[in-house]
C-alpha cells in the first residue's frame, strides 16, 4: 500500500499549475560581508599549494635569520633581521594571493561562489580585505621574528645590541609585503589563470626594471613607474617629496590599476 501526498498548488494563467509559495518569513539580508571574509582568509591557507607555500617561507624565513645567527657571531642590526624576515614573505607570499583568487576559475568552483552571493563585487572586496589581513599579520610576525633572532644573537652569540631604525624604514618594510600581496591579488584578478598570473606577476616588473636599467630612453619612467626602485628610498631611511610622488605613481600603475581593472571583469566576466 502506497501513498502519495499532493504538494499544494496554485492556479496560473492558461491553466498551468504551479506550486504554491512556501509559507514563512523570506531573508530580508544576503549574507554577511564578515562571513565572506572568514570563507576567504580560509581560502588562502585551506588548500595543499598554500600550506606547503606557507612551509616554505617559514623555512626559507627559519634558513636566513640561521645564517645571520651564525656568521660573524650574529652581530647584525636589527634593520638587517628585520630584511631578512620581510623579503621571503614579501616575494612568496602575493602567490597565496594569486591562488586565493585564481583557484576558484582554473578549479570551477567560481559558479559554486557566484550563485552563494551574486554580487561579485563583494567577494572581490572581500579577497582584498583577506589579504591586507593576511599581509599584516605577516608584518607582524616578520617584526617579531627579527626581535627574537636580534635578542638570541645578543644573549646567545654575545653580539651587539643595535635596535635602532627609523621610522621610514618599518613604513617600508611593511609596505613591500603589503603591496606585494595587494598586486599579487591585482595580478590574480586580472587575470583569473594561475599560470599566467604568476609569470606575469614576477616576469612584468622584473622585465620592466631591466629594461629602465638597460634602455636610457625609458629611463625617466622608469624612476616614476618601477616600483621596486621608488621604495628604495624608504629603506634607506629618508625620502624626499618628489620621491613620495615617484612611489604613489609606481603604486597606482602596478596595484590600483590592475585592481581596479581586475575587479571590474571579476564583476562582468562570464563564469564557465
Amino acid at each position: 500500500m502506497t501513498t502519495t501526498t499532493d504538494a499544494p498548488t496554485t492556479a496560473a494563467p492558461g491553466g498551468v499549475r504551479l506550486p504554491a509559495p512556501i509559507e514563512g518569513e523570506r531573508p530580508t539580508r544576503g549574507v554577511p560581508f564578515t562571513r565572506l571574509l572568514r570563507v576567504e582568509l580560509r581560502k588562502m591557507f585551506d588548500t595543499r599549494a598554500g600550506r606547503w607555500l606557507v612551509i616554505g617561507i617559514g623555512v626559507v624565513v627559519a634558513g636566513a635569520l640561521g645564517i645571520l645567527l651564525v656568521r660573524d657571531g650574529g652581530d647584525r642590526p636589527f634593520e638587517e633581521y628585520l630584511q631578512a624576515t620581510t623579503m621571503p614573505m614579501a616575494v612568496l607570499l602575493p602567490v597565496v594571493g594569486i591562488l586565493a583568487v585564481t583557484s576558484e576559475w582554473s578549479q570551477r568552483t567560481a559558479l559554486a561562489t557566484f550563485t552563494l552571493e551574486p554580487r561579485r563585487a563583494r567577494v572581490a572586496w572581500a579577497k582584498t580585505l583577506a589579504a591586507l589581513v593576511v599581509a599584516a599579520g605577516a608584518v607582524l610576525c616578520a617584526f617579531g621574528l627579527a626581535a627574537l633572532a636580534h635578542a638570541a644573537a645578543i644573549g646567545l652569540r654575545g653580539a651587539t645590541g643595535d635596535w635602532e631604525i627609523g621610522s621610514t624604514v618599518l613604513l617600508g618594510a611593511a609596505g613591500y609585503v603589503l603591496l606585494f600581496l595587494l598586486q599579487g591579488v591585482a595580478f590574480g584578478m586580472l587575470l583569473r589563470n594561475t599560470p599566467a598570473a604568476v609569470v606575469a606577476f614576477f616576469v612584468l616588473p622584473t622585465a620592466w626594471s631591466i629594461l629602465g636599467t638597460l634602455v636610457s630612453q625609458v629611463r625617466t619612467a622608469s624612476e616614476w613607474l618601477d616600483l621596486n626602485r621608488t621604495m628604495e628610498p624608504l629603506f634607506v631611511g629618508s625620502i624626499s617629496g618628489e620621491q613620495w610622488a615617484q612611489l604613489g605613481t609606481s603604486v597606482a600603475a602596478w596595484v590600483v590599476l590592475p585592481l581596479a581593472v581586475g575587479m571590474w571583469l571579476t564583476s562582468r566576466v562570464e563564469v564557465k
